[in-house]
């Protein structure tokens, strides 16, 4: 475990943590077995995230699907031993994958213009690495390139990575630029390449790629802090059709290059211990914007400068939370998790507020941050929560970013899952909706219009091309012979059609809320009661035959199962448990997720998932059943929820480069570790109370945005006392299983009086 040892912040008095944040930042952590996290260099929310590539594993071999790429999702694998590359885009934690744009490399000896390959690394541009030169913080990367013997280092600010190379000997050093390099790659995922050398140190260019997001056009220029000596390209591509450019030696020293697939190639004059440094801004918009983007962040040179004020951005927003824990490794899994939920939404436009919208059209950001990178599945369900508590005003600005969407589509819909101008559809749902009302029933509606908001999500839950929802409304539900994963679908709309009728409440839209809140129960139409389990049906209102309760593929779910959907009514927890059964029914039945023993069949249906992120049944690393712990608290066994929330923290949380029990999904597996750490849980957003559990935490204190403090404590706290006798709340019992926003956006404290014996 490495420890950063960094000057204490000269912040206000009020702001000072009782230790210096960042130390205890380990950005290199990912999914158990596969490593969706990345280390490197970016600034909080930033739009470039600098990291190494360790491989070139291609989306697709012989016309199929390659499964060893899901590996790659993030672009780097701790496992790995060389590096091919450090690319200026990535997503934290998905399933799936786009971005890696604009890989740079520096190399010695002779060029090489292959990344080679990871056996014989030799053979192309790629270095072998080791862990023991490598070193990973917030805002800063560094490794050693041990086959050129290459000292590399990143830091970036919000729009600009800076690169910085020692060189260890006189001679020509070169920098590569791969424009064919990138994450999910293939074939033709390059639609066009483009770069002009405008001077002895300035390169602008951009790139446009068909890949997750299908029309992605990203912007850049960049500048070294020396002159050039030479420069060229290869162009990958078979062109049928090459104009009259052949009456140009294009390969050397010409200062227009372009094509589908291209590496260019930059030498320069170096003395023995010499440092090459690169800027690289980008740019949604234009080379003119990237350029202004670099002025305006990097003026200069100095390295470490920009390196401490990344750092210092980083301690200023993990601030917001001052904790104390039992263990120093606590302490990492805390503000590592807090590192992991300020990776994204990402920043998407130029310093002069333009930005591409969804319409391919340039559009400017007034009086607010447009953002991408909405995984709306995952993070509508406690990432946007935790904002509304922590971050209000930029959760505000997601928020009118979404409704800019819903006015650039075609569609007439809000985001789903977007990114870089782009909707890519991913996974189900309308969460948006739910990310809209949870700030709107909690009041934080800033710079936009509410009602205008409520109108878009109505919009979007009666836009019937989408994912079965013409069927959803006129039957009830979706029928699998119709739509597949009918039944996610089916119980993720009624919960988003009950978050419009809440905020059609609040505002007064009695119209509204009648037509949703009645669609909000269409939960119930999916239920079996012969079997207790949701059930997939047909179109003709029948149960479909074949039902395996256990399996995950083609029984009318997504990455679940019956048993875990089946706990799916956040809207209305106390009916479910009424229609299962009732109180004692129904703690069986979620005591059986937690114990019971999947058959080894069950995992080879999972690309993500092993056995290693699994407790009985429970799949903490796929997001559908993040509340279920919580769901005790509506039993006559709230204890429960006590003990099983300690028991995932332990598992599925810890400070090592595997220590995450799934894909973190952008913050999602994070933000549930921060709230469960301090001990409540959002289990339906769109409402106002949070749900207690078991704080892992001596104490912590919550900065609000109002200038006001939030202070858990813990009494007795320990490894083995796990339950709770008592809560107090500003020095009175608080008689409920929750608390409300409203109580936390107050200001005071709450007190957890710990026991290793349960409250019966």
């Amino acid at each position: 475990m490495r420890k950063f040892s960094l000057p204490l912040l000269l912040l206000f008095p009020a702001m000072l943590p009782a230790q210096n944040p960042v130390q205890y930042v380990q950005p290199i952590i990912g999914t158990q077995k596969m490593g969706h996290t990345y280390p490197g260099a970016t600034v909080p929310f930033g739009m470039v995230q600098l990291s190494p590539e360790t491989d070139t594993i291609p989306y697709e071999m012989n016309g199929k699907y390659n499964p060893d790429v899901y590996k790659y999702c993030a672009g780097y694998q701790y496992d790995d031993k060389t590096i091919v590359g450090f690319s200026h885009t990535h997503f934290s934690g998905t399933g799936h994958s786009d971005l890696g744009d604009f890989l740079i490399m520096p190399t010695t000896g002779p060029l090489q213009l292959n990344p080679g390959t990871a056996d014989k690394p030799e053979s192309g541009y790629r270095s072998r690495f080791s862990h023991a030169n490598e070193t990973a913080e917030a805002a800063y990367y560094k490794v050693k390139l041990d086959d050129h013997n290459i000292l590399a280092e990143l830091t970036a600010t919000n729009r600009v990575g800076f690169h910085q190379y020692t060189f260890p000997q006189a001679g020509d050093a070169h920098i590569i630029l791969d424009l064919m390099a990138g994450i999910y790659n293939y074939g033709n995922k390059n639609v066009w390449t483009f770069v002009r050398v405008e001077n002895d140190t300035l390169v602008t260019g951009y790139r446009q790629t068909n890949g997750w997001a299908r029309t992605r056009t990203v912007y850049f220029a960049m500048t070294f802090n020396k002159p050039i000596k030479h420069y060229g390209h290869q162009n990958y591509a078979n062109d049928v059709y090459r104009g009259f450019w052949k009456k140009f030696d294009q390969r050397t020293d010409f200062p227009e290059m372009a094509g589908r697939n291209i590496r260019a190639w930059f030498d320069f004059a170096t003395q023995p211990g010499e440092k090459v440094q690169v800027k690289f801004a980008l740019s949604p918009v234009s080379t003119e914007g990237a350029l202004r983007n670099l002025r305006a962040e990097i003026p200069g040179w100095d390295f470490e400068a920009v390196k401490r004020k990344g750092q210092e951005e980083w301690n200023k927003e993990l601030s917001r939370i001052d904790v104390k824990t039992l263990h120093p490794q606590d302490l990492t899994n805390f503000y590592t998790a807090l590192y992991h939920t300020f990776l994204s939404p990402t920043t998407y436009m130029d310093v002069d507020g333009q930005y591409r919208g969804l319409d391919q059209l340039e559009h400017r950001a007034e009086g607010f941050t447009n953002y991408t990178t909405f995984s709306l599945w995952d993070t509508y369900r406690a990432l946007h929560p935790f904002f509304n508590i922590i971050q209000p005003a930029r959760n505000a600005g997601m928020v009118r970013s979404m409704l800019e969407h819903y006015n650039q589509s075609v569609h007439k819909m809000l985001p789903v899952w977007s990114h870089y101008a782009n909707e890519n559809w991913c996974m189900i749902g309308y969460h948006s909706v739910s990310v809209i009302a949870d700030a709107i029933i909690k009041s934080n509606v800033q710079g936009y219009d509410a009602m205008k908001a409520l109108e878009a999500c109505a919009a979007t839950a009666r836009y019937k091309k989408y994912d079965g929802l013409e069927y959803y409304m006129q039957l009830g539900y979706v029928p699998e012979d119709k739509n597949s994963s009918s039944v996610s679908k089916t119980l993720e709309y009624a919960y988003d059609d009950w978050c419009i009728a809440q905020v059609a409440k609040k505002l007064g839209r009695t119209d509204l809320f009648d037509e949703f809140i009645k669609r909000s129960l269409n939960y119930r139409n999916v239920y079996d009661a012969a079997t207790g389990f949701m059930r997939p049906k047909m179109s003709d209102g029948k149960f479909r035959a074949d039902f395996d309760v256990l399996s995950t593929h083609d029984q009318g779910f997504i990455e679940g199962n019956a048993w875990n959907y089946s706990l799916y009514v956040p809207q209305y927890p106390a009916e479910m448990i009424t229609m299962m059964g009732g109180k004692k029914q129904f703690t069986l039945h979620l005591d059986s997720l937690f114990t019971m023993h999947l058959p080894d069949a069950f995992f080879a249906e999972t690309e993500d998932i092993t056995r290693d992120g699994i407790i009985g049944n429970y799949v903490h690393g796929n997001e559908p059943a993040h509340h279920a712990a919580y769901l005790y608290n509506w039993t006559d066994a709230p204890w429960k929820t006590q003990e099983r929330v300690r028991m995932i923290l332990e598992k599925m949380y810890k400070p090592t480069p595997d220590g995450l029990g799934g894909n973190d999904d952008c913050g999602q597996m994070s933000a549930w570790y921060i709230f469960s750490t301090l001990g409540f849980y959002p289990v339906c957003p769109g409402s106002t109370e949070y749900a207690l559990g078991s704080p892992a935490i001596q104490s912590a204190t919550l900065r609000l945005e109002n200038g006001k403090t939030f202070m858990v404590e813990t009494v007795r706290q320990s490894d083995k006392n796990v339950y709770v006798k008592k809560v107090e709340l500003n020095g009175k019992p608080l008689q409920q299983r929750f608390l409300t926003h409203e109580q936390i956006m107050s200001g005071g404290k709450i007190v957890f009086y710990m026991s290793n014996k349960p409250a019966r």
